[in-house]
């Protein structure tokens, strides 16, 4: 037990030491920067557009929904490049071959990819509050909401993004395996247009899926409760957002520790070595 408390506790450290790191990264900086920009660019230039017969300006719509993808995408695709690209430098192995070493492993990336999703959100937060009207129209409770939806978010994607890692063949998938899909259902779910504008079999495929119910939630913390009537069933829908929500980390909980625990026991010299060779092809 005390093993276990020391490995957990050294994985939060390493989590906290790599986040400090991140964020002081010149390369880090301007990945958050560029997103940053480009999303304000796109709130910005649609300021004056209202959103069908809502009475809502597009920024005070879509940013909520915005937030909500960026969660999604961080915290799906983050540790799955993390993941694969330790499995190809042989860090898996070395944590591998220490005592709970594998637990350390899993607590420093589940801390490090939770801290590293704060900039991600408050680089467009904080410009968009300061830019435009009416962002937060929910209050103190608003605020409330959107913290408890981040945590309940995070739990419903991020063992998602574990996985993904554990099982895509190499770093050079994780594009094609885990970012094109996610970038799909963000196409899908309402966070840039309305969901009702597509197909229904489109929005059936959307509410399968975390992210739509993730940029719901941030909506109804975000707009006032009329705003309810652009969605579908004219409602919020909060008890069936917090079940599917639920039910995927509940999911995810379940089948990411198997997998990881099969990932952790084919990692060897041979995998790693194999891995590496591959990569060097792709480069070539």
């Amino acid at each position: 037990m005390n093993a276990s408390r020391h490995a957990a506790g050294q994985g939060l450290r390493r989590g906290w030491t790599e986040f400090v790191q991140s964020v002081r990264s010149p390369q880090d900086q301007g990945f958050y920067l560029f997103t940053g920009l480009v999303t304000l660019a796109v709130l910005w230039f649609n300021r004056d557009n209202e959103v069908g017969s809502t009475g809502l300006m597009y920024p005070t719509y879509a940013l909520p929904s915005v937030l909500g993808a960026l969660l999604t995408f961080g915290v799906v695709i983050g540790p799955a490049y993390a993941l694969a690209m330790e499995r190809e430098d042989g860090t898996l192995l070395r944590h591998k071959a220490v005592p709970h070493g594998m637990q350390g492993y899993v607590t420093g990336q589940l801390t490090f990819q939770s801290l590293s999703l704060a900039p991600g959100l408050l680089v467009v937060l904080v410009p968009s509050l300061l830019l435009f009207d009416d962002v937060m129209q929910g209050g103190a409770g608003g605020w409330l909401a959107v913290a408890g939806l981040v945590v309940i978010g995070l739990l419903a994607t991020l063992p998602w993004g574990m996985v993904l890692g554990s099982v895509v063949p190499g770093v050079q998938k994780v594009g094609t395996w885990g970012m094109l899909p996610v970038l799909v259902l963000v196409a899908i779910s309402g966070v840039f247009t309305p969901v009702q504008a597509m197909w229904g079999w489109v929005q059936a495929v959307a509410q399968v899926f975390p992210v739509y119910w993730i940029a719901l939630g941030m909506r109804s913390a975000f707009l006032p409760a009329e705003a309810a009537v652009a969605e579908l069933g004219d409602s919020w829908r909060t008890g069936t957002m917090l079940v599917v929500l639920s039910a995927w980390a509940v999911a995810g909980l379940l089948v990411a520790p198997r997998v990881l625990r099969r990932m952790a026991r084919r990692q060897s010299g041979s995998a790693v070595q194999a891995a590496r060779e591959a990569a060097l092809q792709w480069v070539r």
